[in-house]
């Protein structure tokens, strides 16, 4: 099954499911509150509701409760690196804010010149858990495209990467959410991603090349914390980001940013100069 938030031409959201090229209305404002229905997955399967016409997509969840993400996680990537494969995952913050949709421009800031790609698998929750050794498969609600745009140059400012990575409208998030049953390998999939930039690509890995695929991460992540329906988690990026190139390679105003997953779907970001007053 395959779920959106789309904009409407009265300015408004609505949750839907995409049937091929028809949007049927499930009745709520965004898939973070289809989510939060107990019942979401029945909701969303059985909701005959009319269709409906999208001026664009929004965040598919816009509002997370919580947005984790993961760093150094792509087994390959890694031992290219010469460095060996961690025990634990890293795990940074994001916050709502930095989310944009999959077609939305991103923000460009005049802080920075360093605005980086980092192609992602996101997985979203789609129920509450806590401590998930044996819950962390049923919790798992589906999975999205995500680009973790990040501004280096304020990353790498201190050890704490989170002043990096979640500037203000940088974070293509969507168009889909796709659940575990339409996917191969379900919940711990076996999907090609692929970034690309100006229409080179940059990035490409099998996100079967995890080091803490979406069933640990979940289990990991909520040892610490609850998780609970709408939250995120970014699944970390492989080898091919611009900041490890030489020389460097950075997003500039008009840089047209492409992050796809199959059977997600992709996003399609243009970056441009942000407005200050």
């Amino acid at each position: 099954m395959k779920l959106a938030t789309i904009r409407t031409v009265d300015g408004a959201t609505r949750a839907v499911r995409v049937q091929g090229e028809t949007l049927v209305d499930l009745g709520l404002a965004d898939v973070g509150e289809l989510l939060a229905r107990p019942d979401w997955a029945e909701h969303a399967a059985r909701t005959e509701g009319p269709a409906v016409q999208a001026v664009g997509y929004a965040p598919v969840v816009p509002r997370p409760g919580k947005i984790i993400c993961v760093g150094l996680n792509y087994r390959k990537h890694i031992l290219e690196m010469g460095r060996e494969l961690p025990q634990y995952p890293t795990l940074f913050a994001k916050y709502p804010e930095a989310l944009i949709g999959a077609y939305d421009e991103i923000q460009l800031p005049p802080e920075s010149d360093q605005v980086d790609w980092e192609a992602e698998l996101a997985i979203v929750i789609g129920k509450t858990v806590r401590r998930g050794a044996d819950a962390a498969d049923d919790a798992i609600a589906g999975f999205a495209v995500l680009n973790d745009v990040t501004m280096r140059d304020w990353q790498y400012r201190s050890h704490m990467w989170l002043q990096g990575k979640t500037w203000e409208a940088s974070t293509p998030f969507g168009p889909y959410l796709v659940t575990p049953d339409a996917l191969p390998g379900g919940t711990r999939p076996s999907l090609t991603l692929t970034g690309t930039v100006d229409g080179e690509v940059v990035q490409q890995a099998d996100t079967s090349d995890l080091v803490f695929d979406p069933v640990a991460l979940v289990r990991y992540i909520s040892t610490i914390l609850t998780l609970n329906p709408g939250d995120v988690i970014a699944s970390g990026t492989p080898g091919g980001v611009g900041h490890a190139r030489k020389p460097p390679r950075y997003l500039a105003a008009g840089s047209v940013l492409t992050t796809e997953i199959t059977g997600l779907g992709r996003s399609e970001a243009k970056a441009v100069a942000e407005t200050v007053a």
